[in-house]
């Protein structure tokens, strides 16, 4: 195992990546001409990259590759702070101390307002999530829709899966087992396996249909959304 490089060695790697920007962004006409409108294409790409690595299996290859991606996504977040910067807005200190502010807020079963420890840990992930969805809520006290927030343009099964869980922590209807019977489908695959084989059989049979898959299911959600979930 490689030994890590400590930071007085390595200097702030942040910072150094931050200057490399701000500078691109004075002397390289491409980089100068760069908005968060024409990023938006390579934050998706690069987002998918790093899944792509993930899922090629735990590996020394792996791990270099996937080091490689999250830097290609670290590019993204200090391009945007950056071209917040120059307008006045924001920067990039200010993006990780509002992220690290909304952990420690959204986290009181391991923090104290302060930022410190608590002296106990809940003991099981339902607590947890009870306490997370229990900031959020008092974060947004006007908030009624279990599904505000869910971006529209998620991919339709990552949307899908997305509204099933707020549906049901918010205590609406989400019984598979009817909506498998009520479309004909015996049963539930009870494996990852056998669910992709199914799911690539929809798609083959919808493709000889002439219909889209995923504009179906984004139809289907936002359905779903929209009063096709009932209090369980």
């Amino acid at each position: 195992m490689p030994t890590p490089t400590s930071a007085k060695e390595s200097g702030n790697g942040i910072s150094e990546l931050i200057r490399t920007i701000a500078s691109l962004r004075e002397h390289c006409p491409w980089m100068g001409a760069l908005t968060h409108e024409s990023l938006v294409e390579y934050l998706i790409e690069e987002a998918y990259e790093v899944v792509d690595s993930i899922e090629a299996g735990d590996s020394p290859a792996r791990d270099e590759e996937l080091r490689g991606e999250l830097g290609d996504v670290l590019l993204q977040v200090v391009l945007h702070a950056r071209l917040a910067e120059e307008r006045g807005s924001f920067d990039f200190d200010a993006v990780a101390r509002g992220i690290n502010a909304k952990m420690v807020r959204r986290n009181p079963h391991v923090f104290k307002p302060d930022g410190s420890l608590q002296a106990t840990f809940p003991a099981t992930v339902e607590e947890i999530i009870l306490k997370w969805d229990a900031v959020k809520r008092s974060e947004k006290p006007g908030r009624a829709d279990p599904f505000e927030g869910i971006p529209p343009h998620l991919p339709a099964l990552a949307g899908a899966q997305k509204s099933l869980d707020r549906a049901a922590r918010a205590g609406l209807s989400v019984d598979a087992q009817s909506r498998a019977t009520a479309v004909g489908l015996p049963s539930v695959p009870d494996s990852e396996e056998a669910l992709g084989e199914l799911l690539l059989a929809v798609v083959a049979g919808a493709r000889e249909q002439g219909l889209d898959a995923e504009r179906a299911l984004r139809a289907a959600v936002r359905s779903f959304q929209n009063g096709k979930a009932r209090p369980s």
